[in-house]
């Protein structure tokens, strides 16, 4: 008997936001170029510009969009080449300000010249371009309709190609990033268990201090220098960092629509990270390496949430 892949151990690839793509179709003498830009969005952000009239395709267009694409600022440019002889639009108001300028001169100059139809087409912005009108019947409307569909569609796919390549680059670089994270958390764990020592002595040095040189009870500074260890103790935040890091690496594994949830992650390393600089007193080189250490952690996060915030 034959085993089938449990769908829950199907990897999804991740996408990244940012992405542009073309495409072209025709049918029945109908010409449609599509043309899809995204960049990164908290929220799915579509915009869909069209013909005029062309406004009854709006709805379908847009639910394609959404089945492919769920986060992200998306523009859909969307031009159509008419399948028969339509009426050029020639825009009359600025062949009249043509005309008045030319009669002008003419009178200026007392030249004599006769207009030429031909030439007062060419003139820049006389002919803004070819109208095109939606079908008249239902069967032709949802024949353009699928073509629009079909460009559509293939437009996407080409986006989707370019957003799963560039996916692709940035899970590989997050990775790196978690990598040098995590070797980061183990040598402040490292350095965080030789504090003590010093605790105590910077303890002793500041009783002796007080006390103008009056002998200190062993017991008594032991006791002292552990309630200060406890009150620096950032081993809770270096175990939390820990977790937050292999939690951020089985999402990465799973893919998908994570963008929300890594950023969500991230502000979370942040604050551990935050509180482990406040948490570590300035003693001596062992706690100023830490104060370091911690500075680059906060760093690479920072770094994270700038790459994280172009992933869907």
């Amino acid at each position: 008997m034959s085993q089938t892949t449990p769908a829950a151990t199907k990897k999804i690839e991740c996408f990244s936001m940012t992405g542009y793509a073309q495409a072209r179709a025709e049918q029945d003498g109908w010409a449609v170029r599509v043309s899809v830009k995204s960049v990164n969005h908290m929220f799915l952000d579509l915009k869909l510009r069209m013909p005029e009239g062309f406004d009854l395709y709006d709805l379908r267009l847009r639910q394609i969009v959404r089945e492919k694409i769920h986060r992200g600022h998306v523009e859909v440019t969307i031009g159509v080449e008419p399948g028969k002889a339509a009426p050029v639009q020639v825009n009359k108001e600025l062949v009249q300000s043509y005309l008045k300028a030319a009669e002008a001169l003419r009178q200026e100059t007392r030249a004599a010249t006769d207009m030429d139809v031909v030439a007062l087409l060419r003139l820049p912005g006389v002919i803004t371009g070819v109208a095109a009108s939606v079908p008249e019947t239902e069967e032709e409307q949802e024949r353009l309709g699928k073509l629009l569909d079909s460009g559509l569609r293939d437009a996407l796919a080409k986006l989707d190609d370019m957003r799963r390549t560039e996916g692709r680059h940035l899970v590989e670089e997050l990775r790196d990033r978690l990598a040098r994270i995590g070797g980061y958390v183990d040598q402040v764990r490292g350095l965080a268990a030789t504090l003590r020592p010093a605790f105590a002595r910077r303890l002793e040095t500041r009783l002796k201090e007080l006390l103008g040189g009056i002998g200190i009870e062993p017991a008594r500074l032991a006791q002292e220098a552990a309630l200060l260890a406890e009150r620096s103790d950032i081993s809770e935040e270096l175990d939390r960092l820990k977790s937050h890091l292999q939690q951020f690496t089985r999402l990465l594994d799973g893919a998908g629509e994570l963008g929300k949830k890594l950023d969500f992650l991230l502000q979370e390393m942040h604050r551990e990270a935050n509180t482990m600089l406040s948490k570590t007193p300035g003693v001596e080189n062992d706690a100023l390496a830490i104060t370091g250490v911690a500075l680059e952690i906060k760093a690479e996060i920072e770094k994270l949430r700038e790459q994280v915030q172009n992933i869907e």
